[in-house]
């Protein structure tokens, strides 16, 4: 007989592995086969040894080389070319479709919340949002600035989240960033870089993709910038170069944006310096104009109205007393740390033309007017749509659609309502009035539609997305200085 295939084993070692995998049956079995089948036997055996053994140290090399999956979000941040590698577990990269996270913390004036985005981009194709998980604490980070320590726990609390809802594999390659926002834009320097230390050391603690420049305060116009991506994002406007997109108004408790893209090059020209930003994204560059007002958030509104300042206690502790208030109320009100005694004002005729009057003072020469907010379809969120929910003009869930007027129609009712009804919702005479003027002073005429929504698709309506966006176009930038 010919020598038989060796595949690098010997005929030894070719019997012994017969010996240990079959025994004595197959013994018996040789000694009764005739010999053409001895001679076929002989052969197959070590066939088959050389291409089991193949298939193991396959099998092995596949499971010890990197299992990662490279992503790339070229779509969304111009210019991307992100190295970062995530394991992609069975089921999570169906049809190549590429699988990533992205983890944002939104540190604002009245709660920290958590978004954690799950993206899937398909081969050459921009990225979708496939997921988003969302939780909020209270109080917000800055109530902690005289006891940095106590913030950490409810930071971790968060990140417990993210790493529940985060595949193991994910982790090492999940950014995390953490955005502050008017509420320690407000404090003093020092506590603020404090409090940001401390979450930078919880963060570093943590098993995600932690950068240098991962917490931060941000910039008010960055703020609406981010949103603005957001919602273009969620309502598909980007996809298509040159199409229409929708302009973005955003009420928080210490600041308000608005940002839009400008299409009449009058608003262009006409735009105070620092009310425009250029915005590289799907490969294209946007003008947009794009301002943060700090200071005149709803809860900052609030206490202007009242004639506080922010930060600092009343003189005293002498009572702050406003027209837009019931004439027979008193009452506390805290707000950043500090607790404040409010009343209504004696003898009000009309309660909401004083309360007008009142609010024109505090926003007057504070807004810029541009008049092209007319022709632009736009979505409001946060306290915008809080405050229209409670007066039943939207949805409390669904959200909904109304005209600018509609605001005014009902301070106006609330406000006659609080003089014979004093204890019922105290602010909402304010706080509708307020809102109805100051989006008369960005130029919205009565009759002009808003879109008031919380959720599209099932995700969140804030800046948290755009700003997933910005951080990891950053990344790139600092790979490639020449992109």
């Amino acid at each position: 007989m010919k020598k038989g295939i060796h595949c690098e084993t010997s005929r030894k070692t070719s019997y012994i592995y017969q010996q240990l995998r079959h025994g004595p049956w197959q013994t018996r079995m040789r000694k009764i086969s005739n010999h053409g089948s001895l001679r076929v036997a002989k052969v197959v055996y070590p066939l088959g040894l050389c291409v089991g053994l193949f298939i193991y140290v396959a099998y092995i090399k596949w499971h010890r080389a990197p299992a990662t999956q490279a992503f790339s979000i070229t779509g969304v941040a111009p210019g991307a070319r992100w190295s970062q590698q995530a394991h992609s577990p069975p089921g999570t990269a169906a049809h190549g479709h590429k699988v990533f996270y992205g983890i944002m913390f939104d540190a604002g004036s009245t709660g920290t919340r958590v978004h954690i985005f799950q993206f899937a981009q398909p081969p050459r194709e921009t990225p979708t949002l496939t997921h988003e998980t969302f939780k909020a604490l209270k109080p917000g980070l800055s109530a902690y600035a005289d006891d940095v320590e106590k913030s950490a726990q409810g930071i971790q609390e968060l990140l417990d989240v993210a790493k529940q809802d985060i595949p193991f594999d994910f982790w090492k390659a999940t950014p995390l960033v953490l955005k502050a926002t008017a509420g320690l834009r407000l404090l003093p320097g020092e506590k603020a870089q404090k409090l940001l230390q401390k979450v930078k050391e919880v963060f570093k603690a943590s098993p995600f993709l932690v950068g240098d420049d991962c917490v931060s305060i941000m910039n008010g116009t960055d703020e609406g910038v981010s949103a603005w991506i957001t919602i273009n994002f969620l309502t598909g406007s980007l996809k298509t170069p040159g199409g229409s997109s929708v302009g973005m108004l955003d009420l928080g408790g210490g600041s308000t944006q608005i940002a839009f893209l400008p299409r009449v090059e009058g608003t262009l020209q006409a735009s105070p310096p620092g009310y425009l930003t250029a915005l590289r994204m799907f490969n294209r560059t946007y003008k947009l104009y794009s301002y943060s007002y700090l200071g005149l958030g709803l809860m900052s509104a609030r206490l202007a109205i009242l004639g506080g300042v922010e930060g600092q206690p009343a003189k005293d502790g002498k009572e702050l007393v406003s027209p837009c208030l019931s004439p027979s109320f008193k009452g506390e009100w805290e707000h950043a740390e500090v607790t404040y005694r409010i009343s209504g004002q004696k003898a009000v005729a009309n309660l909401h033309e004083l309360c007008a009057t009142r609010v024109s003072e505090v926003l007057q020469n504070r807004v810029h007017r541009t008049e092209e907010v007319k022709h632009v379809d736009f979505y409001a969120f946060s306290y915008y749509y809080d405050l229209a929910a409670s007066v039943g003009l939207i949805d409390a869930e669904k959200g909904g659609s109304l005209v600018v007027g509609d605001f005014e129609i009902a301070a106006k009712y609330v406000c006659r309502t609080l003089e014979t009804q004093p204890q019922s919702s105290p602010f909402a005479c304010m706080d509708l009035t307020y809102v109805t003027l100051l989006l008369q002073e960005f130029g919205f005429p009565r009759g002009k539609v808003l879109k008031l929504t919380r959720k599209i698709d099932n995700v969140e309506t804030s800046w948290a997305l755009g700003a997933i966006f910005h951080y990891i176009d950053s990344l790139n930038r600092q790979k490639s200085p020449a992109s």
